[in-house]
Formats: C-alpha cells, sequence, structure tokens
C-alpha cells in the first residue's frame, strides 16, 4: 500500500558507469567525450525541481497526494465486492478474494519494475502510462461476464501500478534528504489513508449500486486523477531536465558544446543497468540487518491491519451496523492517520533546527517519536479485541473505535519512520532499502487477503476476541527491532558497505554547486568592473 522510495542517483544505477570514458580536468564525474561537455546539476541548479518555488513544489506533491490515494483505493474497494461475486459466480468468498490477493502482490513488485524506467525516461511519462494502464485494467473488469477475468486483469492492474518508487521518488527531485521530512510525512498520510478511503467508499457502492460500479468509480477516480496530473504536473526528474537545459543553450547559441546526462552517455538502459536496479532492493532486503528489520515491520504492521479490519463486518454487526455502517466504522482508522501526522510536525521541526543550528544528528532520530507511538499498536488491538465482546457484555461500540484509532496512529508512525530513517541511513542506497520496504508491505497485505477471514470464523471459542488477541501478540513481537535499530544502528551501519557510501554523492554535488555559485558571483563582480 503504498510508499517510497527516494531518486536514485547514477551511483545506485550502475557502480562501473562512466568507467572507461575521460573526465574532466577537476576530476568530476563529469564527461567530455569527443567536443561534447556533460552538463550537470550544479550548472544549472535553477533549473531543477530542487529551485521550484515552495507554492509550485506542494502543488506537484498535492498531485502525488491524490495519485497514492487513487491507487490504495483500487487496493482496498475490491473488497467490497465481494460478496457480490461470489454470489453472481458461484465461487466461495475465499476464492472471490483471490483477484484481491493477486492485485497487492503483483502491485509489490510492479513498484520495483516501474522504477528503472522513471529515472531513464523521466517521472511524468512514467506516471501517465501507469495510470492509463490501471484505468485500462478496469474496463474488462466492469464488463467480466466470468470470474477468471477479474483475477487477470486486477494482476495486470497491480504490475502495471508504479506505487511510491515513482511517487516519492517525485518527492526526492524537489527535496534534498535533510528537507524532505515535511513532505515525506504527508506523502505517507495518502498512502495509508487511501486504503482507508477506499473501504469507507465502497461501503456506499455496494450498498447502492451494482457489482460493476466498484470498478467504474476506480476508473472514474482513476481517469480523474491522471487528467490533473497530465495538466498540472510538470517533469521532475533532473536528468530530464539537464537534458532540456542543455538542448535550449544549444538552440540559443549559448554553449553549442553542451549535452545533457543522456544524451551524452545514451538514452538506452542496459540488461545489467536494469538488473542493478531492479535487484539490489532484494539484495539489501536479505543482506542489511537494518532493511531487513524495518521492512519486515513496516510489511508485518500492513498485514496485521489488513487482517484486522477483516473482523469490522462481524464485530459491528453485533451492534447492528449494516454495511454502510461497517464502512463508517473505518472512520477511526483515518483520524488515527491524521492525528499521527500532526503529531510528527513537531519532532520534524524540532530536529530540523538542531540540524541547521550545526549540530550533527544521527539518523537514529528519525526513530525517536516512533519509540512512544509504536506500542499503541499492540495496546490498540488488545483494547479491540476484548471490546469485541460486544453488546452482550454492555460494551458500547465506541470504545472499539478508540482502540482502532489507537492501531491507525501506530500504523502511519511506522511507515513514516522507517522509510525516514531509512532515507537518512542509507544516503545514495535509499531507493533501494525503502523498495524493500514496499516490497514487504504490499507483499505480505496481499497474503493476508486469503487467511485474515477464516482467521476471524474458525478458531474455537471466541474467534473475534481470540483472533485479534494473535495479532497482539505478533505486534509486540515486530516491534521490538524498533528498539535495537534506535539504540544498536550505528554500530550495525558501521558493518554496512552502503551505509558507509552515506553523502558522498551529496557531498560533491553540494561542493560543485558552492564552486558554481562562487565562480557565478566572480564573474558578476568582474562585470560591474568592466562597467564602471
Amino acid at each position: 500500500m503504498a510508499p517510497a522510495e527516494t531518486a536514485v542517483p547514477e551511483t545506485e544505477r550502475d557502480p562501473n558507469y562512466g568507467e572507461g570514458q575521460e573526465i574532466d580536468q577537476e576530476k568530476t564525474d563529469r564527461i567530455i567525450k569527443d567536443d561534447k561537455v556533460e552538463l550537470q546539476d550544479a550548472d544549472a541548479w535553477d533549473k531543477l525541481g530542487y529551485s521550484f518555488p515552495t507554492w509550485r513544489k506542494w502543488q506537484i506533491l498535492v498531485v502525488v497526494f491524490l495519485i497514492q490515494i487513487s491507487m490504495n483505493l483500487n487496493a482496498s474497494m475490491y473488497a467490497n465486492g465481494v460478496s457480490h461475486i461470489s454470489e453472481e459466480y458461484g465461487v466461495s468468498k475465499q476464492v472471490a478474494r483471490i483477484p484481491q490477493m493477486t492485485f497487492l502482490v503483483a502491485y509489490a513488485f510492479g513498484c520495483e519494475l516501474w522504477a528503472p524506467w522513471s529515472e531513464e525516461y523521466g517521472r511524468w511519462p512514467i506516471q501517465q502510462a501507469s495510470l492509463f494502464l490501471v484505468n485500462i485494467w478496469q474496463i474488462p473488469c466492469g464488463l467480466a461476464k466470468n470470474y477468471h477475468t477479474y483475477v487477470i486483469c486486477r494482476f495486470l492492474g497491480g504490475l502495471s501500478t508504479a506505487g511510491g518508487s515513482v511517487t516519492l521518488g517525485v518527492l526526492a527531485d524537489m527535496w534534498e534528504p535533510d528537507e524532505q521530512e515535511y513532505a515525506v510525512a504527508f506523502l505517507v498520510l495518502s498512502s495509508v489513508g487511501g486504503s482507508v478511503v477506499g473501504a469507507i467508499a465502497g461501503g456506499f457502492v455496494e450498498k447502492h449500486l451494482s457489482l460493476p460500479w466498484i470498478f467504474w468509480v476506480q476508473l472514474i477516480v482513476g481517469g480523474f486523477v491522471q487528467i490533473i496530473h497530465l495538466v498540472c504536473n510538470p517533469e521532475t526528474r533532473a536528468t530530464v531536465l539537464l537534458d532540456r537545459e542543455a538542448k535550449r543553450r544549444r538552440k540559443t547559441g549559448e554553449d553549442p558544446n553542451i549535452y545533457g546526462p543522456n544524451e551524452i552517455r545514451g538514452h538506452k538502459m542496459t540488461f545489467k543497468e536494469f538488473r542493478t536496479i531492479f535487484g539490489r532492493p532484494f539484495y539489501m532486503f536479505f543482506t542489511e540487518p537494518i532493511v531487513l528489520w524495518l521492512s519486515l515491520l513496516s510489511g508485518f504492521s500492513d498485514a496485521l491491519i489488513f487482517t484486522f479490519l477483516q473482523s469490522f463486518t462481524p464485530v459491528y454487526e453485533q451492534w447492528g451496523f449494516g454495511v454502510i455502517g461497517v464502512s463508517l466504522a473505518f472512520i477511526p482508522l483515518l483520524v488515527g492517520y491524521i492525528l499521527a501526522y500532526l503529531s510528527y510536525l513537531p519532532s520534524i521541526h524540532h530536529f530540523r533546527r538542531k540540524r541547521r543550528s550545526g549540530k550533527e544528528l544521527s539518523p537514529e532520530v528519525r526513530l525517536w517519536w516512533l519509540l512512544f507511538l509504536a506500542p499503541l499498536e499492540t495496546i490498540g488491538l488488545f483494547g479491540f479485541a476484548w471490546t469485541s465482546l460486544g453488546p452482550s457484555h454492555g460494551i458500547p461500540w465506541i470504545a472499539t473505535m478508540i482502540f482502532s484509532c489507537m492501531v491507525g496512529i501506530a500504523n502511519y508512525a511506522i511507515y513514516q519512520s522507517s522509510i525516514d530513517y531509512q532515507t537518512a541511513a542509507y544516503g545514495p542506497y535509499a531507493a533501494s532499502a525503502t523498495g524493500g520496504n514496499d516490497l514487504a508491505r504490499d507483499f505480505l497485505a496481499g497474503i493476508a487477503a486469503l487467511y485474515s477471514t477464516p482467521m476471524y470464523s474458525n478458531i474455537p471459542g471466541r474467534p473475534l476476541e481470540y483472533a485479534t488477541t494473535i495479532l497482539a501478540c505478533l505486534a509486540f513481537l515486530v516491534t521490538i527491532p524498533i528498539y535495537i535499530v534506535y539504540w544498536k544502528g550505528p554500530e550495525i551501519r558501521k558493518r554496512s558497505k552502503f551505509a558507509q557510501s552515506l553523502d558522498k554523492t551529496r557531498e560533491l554535488s553540494k561542493e560543485k554547486r558552492r564552486k558554481s555559485s562562487v565562480a557565478g558571483l566572480q564573474d558578476g563582480e568582474r562585470h560591474h568592473t568592466e562597467r564602471v
């Protein structure tokens, strides 16, 4: 359900990229090939996303927010069609949930498949292509005459979804890692909140409209978002913008020998480059303890939430809630997400002010607020479990909603802090680190689609209470690594070759921009003196 990556620099695309090519005399990574000179970000910083006005950055981010809502609405609204599909095609409800699983599992891999192409050809065309394909696959589902159409088209829809690998790439094109916490927190809200929006809206569609409208509503929302993106969002990928600026300079005669990164390197991605980008998230997932722990934490948390949500119908039916009532019972989760988002703002402001004052802070400070919010997942699940006894025990329905709100707060916090921390801890390799996070969340949530409902109906005794209690115990276990990483993170990172490369590329870029700015000031002073 979501997600999230930062931009991938050339060092991540291929550690040996540019090997054997002529390097300029300043010993930078600038390529000079024949009479062609590479235009780099320091040469045209004012043309890149980092230099966009603040209002423009947030306007772009709001559109990306809507894209995330649309994607996660697609993941969750299908659940409101399960009963209709089961009745219409004569399959069990368990079988009817398979298309939901195939969408989420394909979504997990789709995020990684789209990422390399957005780095190569730009964010804008890839997001447009992804949105178009996802919308196209809604049409066969809306017109389906057999069950198998849902299985196939939902799988293709999930695979077509670019997900956080591209949407958070847009964010990283406009904010540097030390400046992007507010933007990350905002975008994570859309990632977790989109699924709840789908669950709330889905109840009204299920109640008042026929089965095909489950998919027509998704198509309407997806089409609207695609048009908004088409009209409002520009390209943000730095290499694409540098190509455009180089072409402009050649056309105007300002610098006839300047060429953009893709122009001088070639726009064709080799199989080795693609393998490097696509394979590194998996490699880091299995070899980096921090990436493994935080990805599994985030993935298990998402799976626990997904499983937990399946209890809403049998739990709230005890108080006489109908289809719409059960859908509205998801609102406390959404409230929890918003409260968690707001609670992060003072923490972000506090640590950002310390960094700007020159104080050196370790990446682990990004986990500080999570230390206090993570236990709410266990507390919320335990509380929800035993307030699910219902009105027969004199328990009001509002009690369960208070605890579900706590679960929402914790789920947001786990996703936000794990993404934010991995971005800070892994620098140039943050895209791959957070890619493992997205993979775990979507894959484990997809698997949960199959076992969640039987879990709440087949446990002897008190299935509702016991099932959620099991989830609470699991939540306690999976949150333990948070505290290990917070206290032992620096020691663990010292043994990581990826973490040790932190900021090398970033520092080089900053130094080059500094030199460029100084040179610009000196040129201005010289021209002023000549005029005088």
